[in-house]
């Protein structure tokens, strides 16, 4: 049966109307989806976390996946899961992975970032005895004039008779552990001084040579060997000393003749692994805990031999007492001894 003209209109009305619900259904269901991109992107990193965190086999992954994508939610560019893989690395609880954008991992990683790190202080106290402070050092890439410079101020104090030595960490909350590791090394002395530590137990060495951790030798060179080699040693800790700077503590445990001072660290001895994304952003994961050379491996605060408040900074205090005790005990060393 022919459709009347009246009827042709009423349906090609009805078929205008669901071609317009069809588009608009359409247009709002990929609105309202996340960019395969942008799935691409977060799939990458959660994937990076799940096969290598540290703790990866306590986590519910499952539901760190999940709450990842609903906190990502509609994102259509990488930039805009940043969120979700910050909280999935805060979700992990292992208190040292971070993510870095592409500007902030540019930024720690280029050996530009020289212009703004602090460099080691080395000076001689009272009684013979060297000071050489260690402040943090982003990146390997960046460590080139601080390990220069405190071997220099090494060298000298060395010149002058340095019977003993404090190396100071109080003020080192992270970064590279090679740098300063590197600049202490002729103090520290040769050998396995600790060791990264895998869930699986897998352990990859610390090994100094030449009073340089091995694997720079290529870039940083032998250090210039202390004319009193294996010195007493007093290391300086408070509760900002963390992360690289815990591993330089630990690499002085069990080391003979030393003695640390001052307060418990952060409480990340922990090794973090760099992992670039896509986009140039990285994702700075917790791998491995570490050990010292005695095989003891480190879960939180690296305890000093003598705790002591760190009132350095206060000013109703009476000078700095943690220095004033390491100084003491230095002194009374037979080396040191007058």
């Amino acid at each position: 049966m022919r459709a009347t003209r009246k009827q042709t209109m009423v349906w090609c009305r009805l078929m205008a109307v669901t071609a317009a619900l069809v588009v608009t259904a359409g247009c709002t269901a990929e609105a309202g989806a996340m960019s395969p991109k942008a799935r691409n992107y977060l799939t990458e990193a959660l994937d990076i976390m799940e096969r290598n965190s540290l703790l990866s086999a306590e986590v519910d992954w499952t539901a760190v996946r999940r709450e990842a994508f609903d906190r990502a939610g509609t994102a259509r560019t990488p930039a805009e899961t940043y969120g979700a893989v910050r909280q999935a690395l805060r979700d992990l609880e292992d208190q040292h992975s971070q993510f870095m954008d592409p500007d902030q991992t540019r930024r720690t990683l280029s050996a530009s970032a020289e212009e703004d790190i602090v460099p080691p202080e080395g000076r001689m106290l009272a009684h013979d005895i060297g000071y050489l402070a260690l402040p943090p050092v982003p990146s390997d890439e960046a460590a080139d004039d601080y390990v220069r410079q405190a071997r220099a101020a090494v060298s000298k104090n060395d010149r002058q008779g340095a019977c003993g030595w404090v190396i100071d960490l109080r003020s080192n909350w992270g970064g590279t552990m090679w740098g300063p590791l590197a600049a202490v090394g002729p103090i520290l002395g040769d050998g396995d001084t600790g060791a990264f530590v895998e869930a699986d137990g897998e352990k990859t060495v610390w090994t100094v040579k030449n009073g340089t951790p091995h694997q720079y030798l290529h870039d940083w060179g032998p250090a210039k060997p202390l004319s009193r080699p294996m010195p007493p040693v007093a290391v300086l800790t408070s509760r900002t000393t963390r992360s690289a700077a815990e591993a330089v503590t630990i690499a002085f445990r069990g080391r003979p003749d030393t003695r640390s001072f001052g307060e418990p660290t952060s409480g990340a001895p922990t090794a973090n692994v760099y992992h670039r994304l896509s986009d140039g952003a990285a994702i700075f994961l917790t791998q491995a805990r570490e050990a010292d050379r005695t095989g003891h491996v480190y879960d939180g605060p690296v305890t000093p031999d003598r705790e002591i408040h760190d009132d350095a900074r206060d000013l109703s205090s009476h000078g700095d007492q943690v220095l004033m005790a390491a100084t003491r005990w230095l002194s009374s060393r037979p080396d040191c001894r007058q």
